[in-house]
């Protein structure tokens, strides 16, 4: 049995590191690349390519989205998934917006990653002076790049939510007391609509749960994952 973590958006596989050891004590771990394609199902097809036979699936907000469609795709590979931070939910108009201007941008304009603001927003409020963490956070987007930015913020997320039931492995849904970016309705609304979900919530965290409350996350998913190695 092996793990395979999926990241979210602009994140790298260093989002997980403080939780490769826990995980690695019962099971290798395998990262999904979302750094080439331009659609959600894309994502998952190419992390199918390179994951094991059958595997537990961990994804992370974006990642959740590129997740459930590893899932649907394959159903008789994944024997278990946890959700962290995410959301069945389409973009809002403002965000499809927002990737509307950024598509209009001159791919020229020089990419100086996710700015400190929306990096210290996502975190739980009493990290957002944190500069170890906001620098870590925009350390993985100054790795993929501009291009990858593009990529992903154009990137169309579209609602899931008729399609969970569809979801028959065992999940478990995780979400943060202190999500600005992702509510606990969103979360609630991912463990109604999956057959048999299980929910748990990890206070005093924000969105980045892997690197603001890494042991706490551990120890959720650690012992949930195990059930299924």
């Amino acid at each position: 049995m092996a793990i395979l973590l999926v990241p979210g958006f602009m994140a790298d596989e260093t989002l997980w590191r403080d939780l490769e050891a826990p995980l690695a004590r019962f099971a290798p771990i395998h990262h999904a690349d979302l750094r080439h394609d331009s659609s959600i199902e894309a994502m998952a097809r190419r992390a199918l390519q390179s994951a094991p036979p059958s595997f537990l699936l961990v994804g992370f907000s974006m990642g959740g989205y590129v997740a459930r469609d590893i899932a649907r795709l394959a159903p008789e590979r994944v024997r278990a998934l946890a959700l962290i931070a995410t959301s069945t939910r389409p973009d809002t108009p403002a965000l499809q917006r927002r990737k509307g201007a950024i598509g209009n941008a001159a791919p020229s304009i020089a990419f100086s990653g996710l700015s400190r603001t929306a990096v210290a927003t996502s975190l739980h409020p009493k990290d957002r002076d944190n500069e170890a963490l906001i620098e870590r956070v925009r350390g993985m987007g100054m790795r993929l790049g501009g291009e990858v930015f593009r990529r992903q913020s154009m990137l169309e997320r579209p609602g899931d939510l008729d399609r969970l039931q569809e979801i028959r492995c065992p999940t478990l849904v995780v979400a943060a007391s202190h999500d600005q970016l992702r509510s606990l309705e969103e979360a609630r609304e991912l463990q109604q609509g999956i057959p048999g979900a299980t929910f748990e919530l990890i206070e005093d965290s924000g969105h980045m749960i892997p690197i603001e409350a890494p042991e706490r996350l551990a120890g959720v998913i650690v012992p949930w994952l195990s059930q299924y190695a």
